[in-house]
């Protein structure tokens, strides 16, 4: 079965989250990933914990189907290999810092005279070239610069999200460029870069309450689960003290909600809320009253009732729980994959076209393809 890019192969020198998220979405799709580690311990996100079957959460998520080299790429050796891999890879990724990339000749500038057609993808905290280019730049310390903390949490504080979404969001910008760049190489022969900052990619996630601040003067604060401009919009608790988010975005849903699911159709035409701005002008009363009138049903018969009325409803999953979803239960979400310590399950990507990926990936032991890797190096060359 032909997988959509199973004649691409991929360096990577990466480390933590944002470059391997990115190649490991290739290697999903067929590529061959080479990923580069270091002689002494590797990518350290292999260290950040211990919890599945000895090996790190982090480390099982990002590099399923991947083969791991380990080179001493401040030795000439190591740096000679590294050549004679990009001599034959499409596409380098690397989030080292822009000075050790400099520093060891691998930035896309001082690499297109040697590799013409390879496709330099660099992922770093800032932009290359600006300002805060030699900034140290962690994942929470992004969320904070690129204002996601001041959107994210309660009017008590804020917050940053419990997720890396600096990192998963320059992960994926730095896949859909890479897909991009070969789809352009194929068609012109021209190996354009691909330049990726965490900050950068944070900041256009960010746009809509950006530009909302921007235009209007005002900016958005945290508010918990609700909605800074509708309302009724949030979490509420049920009588068995479970949490269900809803979610009203017209007039219609409101009157709905009102005579249907509140048993209140006379709050549907109350003069604080016969409008969604005016709702938005008395959250507070407002939402006393839908939280008083949820409380008096379970989950189960809160939710069968939002059904009922067609009014949109989620409930707040605990992470704990989020394995026994149903969505997740459906046949073909999970993924027997392969690790040093014994087989385990991880998620089936989205978007994958027509459903074909790579089946089987590994989770690579540290430095598991070095002798494979440097015997092919040596008979493909032997060849010539």
């Amino acid at each position: 079965m032909s997988l959509p890019l199973d004649d691409v192969t991929v360096v990577a020198l990466e480390q933590a989250v944002a470059a391997p998220l990115a190649t490991r979405q290739l290697a999903d799709l067929g590529a061959r990933v080479i990923k580069v580690e270091r002689p002494d311990g590797g990518d350290f996100a292999r260290g950040y914990d211990t919890v599945v079957q000895g090996q790190s959460s982090a480390f099982v998520w990002l590099n399923r189907g991947k083969e791991s080299i380990q080179l001493d790429l401040k030795d000439d050796d190591g740096r000679d290999v590294l050549h004679r891999l990009l001599a034959r890879a499409d596409v380098l990724v690397a989030n080292l810092a822009p000075t050790a990339l400099e520093r060891l000749g691998l930035t896309a500038a001082a690499l297109a005279p040697r590799h013409p057609h390879l496709i330099v993808c660099t992922v770093a905290g800032y932009p290359v070239g600006g300002p805060s280019r030699h900034k140290k730049a962690y994942d929470a310390l992004v969320q904070a610069e690129a204002g996601a903390m001041s959107v994210t949490g309660t009017p008590d504080g804020p917050a940053k999200v419990g997720i890396s979404i600096a990192d998963i969001a320059a992960g994926s910008y730095a896949f859909s460029g890479v897909l991009a760049a070969l789809r352009h190489r194929d068609r012109t022969g021209e190996a354009l870069p691909v330049d990726i900052s965490l900050f950068g990619a944070l900041t256009e996630w960010m746009a809509h309450p950006f530009y909302y601040a921007m235009h209007s003067g005002t900016a958005p604060v945290p508010m918990g689960t609700a909605h800074p401009t509708i309302a009724p919009y949030g979490a509420v608790t049920a009588a068995d003290g479970q949490s269900v988010m809803i979610a009203i975005q017209n007039e219609r849903e409101w009157v709905r909600l009102c005579a249907e699911v509140l048993d209140d159709a006379a709050l549907a035409t109350d003069p604080r809320f016969c409008s969604n701005s005016l709702r938005v002008a008395h959250r507070t009363e407002l939402d006393a009253a839908v939280a008083a009138e949820c409380a008096r049903h379970t989950c189960d018969v809160l939710t069968a009732r939002l059904d009922s009325a067609g009014i949109a409803w989620g409930r707040l999953t605990p992470l704990g729980e989020l394995a026994g979803h149903p969505e997740l239960a459906a046949d073909g979400r999970w993924l027997p994959t392969p690790t040093p310590s014994g087989p385990v399950r991880t998620l089936r990507p989205p978007g994958i076209p027509g459903d074909r990926m790579a089946e089987g990936g590994a989770i690579p032991a540290l430095g598991e393809h070095t002798a494979a890797v440097l015997a092919e190096l040596a008979a493909g060359e032997g060849e010539r």
